[in-house]
């Protein structure tokens, strides 16, 4: 399931995100908005905004690190 976050370097929501990604062990591809102009384009095409992180789980966007919805889609079962 291919899975992008879009990111900037001093965002501390995608900073967590990102970890509690590799937490289990959930590969990703990180796009980092402000260096990547045509990343942030298509960022804010998607999503109609400029916050990030942005995720985007087999085509699923989900605006900010909403840990509920990142769950049910990977199917996380936190112990």
């Amino acid at each position: 399931m291919p899975i992008k976050i879009y990111t900037s370097p001093g965002c501390i929501y995608c900073r967590t995100l990102k970890e509690y990604l590799k937490k289990h062990n959930i590969a990703f591809e990180e796009v980092d908005v402000v260096s990547d102009e045509r990343a942030l384009r298509e960022m804010v095409q998607k999503t109609g905004q400029m916050g990030v992180p942005v995720v985007e789980i087999n085509g699923e966007i989900i605006v900010g690190f909403d840990k509920e919805k990142i769950d049910k889609i990977l199917k996380i079962e936190e112990s």
